[in-house]
C-alpha cells in the first residue's frame, strides 16, 4: 500500500517537472521548436499512468477509499451485509445524514 503511495507521488513530482521544462521551453525557444509539445505530451502520459494506478488500486483493495459522503458509510461492505447496530445520538445521526433530518414513526 505505501509502495502504490510513493509511485503515485514519484509520478506527480514527475508531472511537475514535465509541466515547467515544458514551461521553460516555451519561453526560450518561442515556439521554434517541437520541445514544448515534447514535454506536454510526456506530461499528459503520467497523469494518465497515475490516474490509471490510483483506479486499479483502489478497485484490487490496495487502497482504501474515503466513506460516501450521503451516508458515512464505506464504500465497500468489509463486514458482509450484516447491519450494524445504530449506536449514534440524534445530533450524530443528522451530522452523518449531510443535514437531512429524519422523521420518525410514532414521534
Amino acid at each position: 500500500m505505501l509502495l502504490v503511495k510513493y509511485i503515485v507521488i514519484m509520478l506527480l513530482c514527475f508531472v511537475i517537472i514535465s509541466l515547467f521544462s515544458g514551461l521553460y521551453f516555451l519561453v526560450k525557444d518561442k515556439g521554434q521548436s517541437n520541445r514544448t509539445v515534447n514535454a506536454l505530451t510526456i506530461r499528459i502520459g503520467l497523469s494518465v499512468v497515475a490516474i490509471i494506478i490510483v483506479l486499479i488500486a483502489g478497485a484490487t483493495g490496495i487502497l482504501e477509499m474515503n466513506p460516501d459522503p450521503m451516508t458515512g458509510q464505506p464504500t465497500t461492505a468489509s463486514s458482509g451485509d450484516v447491519p450494524q447496530e445504530d449506536t449514534q445520538t440524534p445530533e450524530e445521526s443528522i451530522f452523518n445524514s449531510g443535514g437531512r433530518r429524519r422523521v420518525e414513526e410514532g414521534s
